[in-house]
């Protein structure tokens, strides 16, 4: 297999790239806070499977632990390309520890989609600080996008270990359902925009990770520049089986209802910045680790998938403007000779991981509505095997009006962790505190050092960068997401198998 050093360096969950934040910047930034510690005493280690640890811990310690998970790390990244990491950004991570909170985590011991490494080695990070500083009171599991479907994984796993979670921006969906949809918009792609370089394609069991992004990126380039409209509704159906929302750019205005060409322009932007290097070259080291294939679409309708897509009147806004058959194209794509999976590589891919919806303390997952890399129908495929294993008064889910993946300020996660430490605290749920009016009064009262996001250039939407970031006021709204388009749990899982 081709290595990745000259792919983009897009590290799925890592909270210092969604804010813009960079590791020369993080110092700075974070000693922008007034109050901190008297002293925080870090301590650092290696696991016995190679795996590096973190850990901070305040003087004082109020005896609540966070452990942090973070996101996919590209292989083969350079520079330090796997560092153990505590915390999602550096200003959050100050104000929980000038409170009195302590910070963990791990590196893994690989990268990519190292869910198999990452729940033993989180443990062996847990078991560390034990042996190091004792026990803690109550340890908070939370993590950034892979980081967000490890942390579920460990309470599932691993819940005595944990009295809450906090999921952010997570795979909820599962391992298999995330790649099977990824799978689904590979196909129409191939099917529809391809053409005859489609045979060069490979959708599955890739050979040549970067020869075929770089096809596919320059196939969805072109397509772009389609004059006619007709590519573009394509490109926008292609989306569609994936869910992608059409807002692309953090703080900039998301396009209006009806404006369906900025929306399948900002989904185009997804596809060739961020969602194919993952699904045409890096689903490689997927399959190298899991023996084969993960993915089938043996048995899609493709016509009730996009039925239930949110996309879909956008797919059919476009292909009505361009002159085109939705029908015509649907149906090229449904008779298309579809795609088996290695069972084998199925159940590595469901063991690494699915969920049963089984709770045992409380969990409170965070999603921005504007998330085109981990669609925010994640939320809607874990709330519902939750409820179907009747754990739902369990489970909140909260949502920022934004786009990007983690795109969260400093503010909405620290309010986010404040409502999960208060359901600790009082042992149920304010449900009138995590309306989004009471959420936004709370982040806004954490002051602007909190309420930040990077700038995107040279401009803020109100007002000018400080340092290079935008006072960003918190965006919580009332958000109910659409149901997920290829639902995979633990259950299907045993009747699959």
């Amino acid at each position: 297999m081709q290595k990745f050093r000259k792919l983009p360096a897009v590290v799925l969950g890592t909270a210092l790239l969604a804010l813009g934040i960079s590791p020369a910047a993080a110092p700075a930034l974070a000693s922008t806070r007034a109050a901190s510690p008297a002293a925080t005493k870090t301590v650092t280690g290696t696991l016995a499977d190679g795996a590096t640890y973190k850990i901070e811990v305040p003087d004082p310690w109020n005896g609540t632990l966070f452990l942090y998970s973070h996101g996919y790390v590209t292989p083969n990244s350079n520079p330090n390309p796997n560092p153990a990491t505590d915390v999602g950004d550096p200003v959050t991570g100050a104000w929980l520890l000038s409170h009195g909170y302590a910070l963990a985590g791990s590196s893994y011991a690989t990268t990519g989609w190292a869910i198999q490494q990452a729940l033993p080695d989180q443990i062996g990070t847990l078991n560390a600080f034990d042996t190091t500083f004792g026990h803690p009171a109550q340890t908070i599991a939370w993590g950034h996008s892979l980081g967000g479907i490890i942390t579920a994984g460990l309470i599932q796993t691993y819940p005595r270990r944990f009295k809450a979670a906090l999921p952010m921006c997570g795979v909820l969906a599962g391992g298999v359902a995330t790649w099977n949809t990824a799978l689904d918009a590979e196909f129409a792609f191939q099917q529809l925009i391809a053409g005859p370089a489609g045979d060069n394609l490979q959708l599955v069991n890739i050979t040549n990770p970067l020869g075929n992004l770089a096809t596919a990126s320059t196939l969805a380039k072109n397509a772009q520049l389609d004059t006619t409209g007709k590519s573009q509704a394509r490109l926008a159906l292609v989306a569609a089986l994936g869910d992608t929302p059409g807002w692309f750019t953090p703080l900039s205005p998301e396009p209006a209802r009806n404006d369906f060409a900025a929306q399948e322009a900002n989904q185009e932007l997804w596809d060739v910045n961020v969602t194919f290097p993952f699904v045409f070259a890096l689903r490689a080291e997927l399959e190298a680790r899991a023996g084969g294939n993960v993915s089938w679409n043996t048995g899609v309708d493709y016509f009730r998938d996009l039925r239930k897509s949110a996309d879909f009147r956008e797919v059919r806004a476009l292909y009505k403007a361009a002159h085109l058959s939705l029908r015509a194209d649907l149906r090229k794509v449904n008779d298309a000779a579809r795609i088996s999976a290695d069972p084998a590589a199925v159940r590595y891919l469901a063991q690494n991981i699915t969920f049963n919806g089984r709770l045992s303390m409380p969990v409170l997952t965070m999603h921005t509505t504007g998330d085109g890399l981990v669609v925010p129908e994640n939320e809607q495929a874990y709330s519902s095997v939750v409820a179907r294993a009747g754990d739902s008064r369990l489970l909140r889910q909260i949502f920022v009006h934004r786009a990007g993946h983690c795109a969260f300020t400093p503010a909405e996660t620290i309010t986010a962790a404040q409502t999960l430490l208060k359901r600790l605290a009082t042992g149920h749920w304010n449900d009138q505190a995590l309306r989004p009016a009471h959420l936004n009064a709370a982040a806004a009262s954490l002051g602007p050092a909190d309420n930040i996001f990077g700038a995107q250039g040279p401009t803020c939407p109100v007002g000018t960068p400080v340092d290079g970031f935008c006072a960003t006021p918190p965006a919580f709204l009332r958000y109910r997401p659409a149901r997920y388009l290829r639902p995979f749990d633990r259950l299907m899982f045993h009747v699959h198998r």
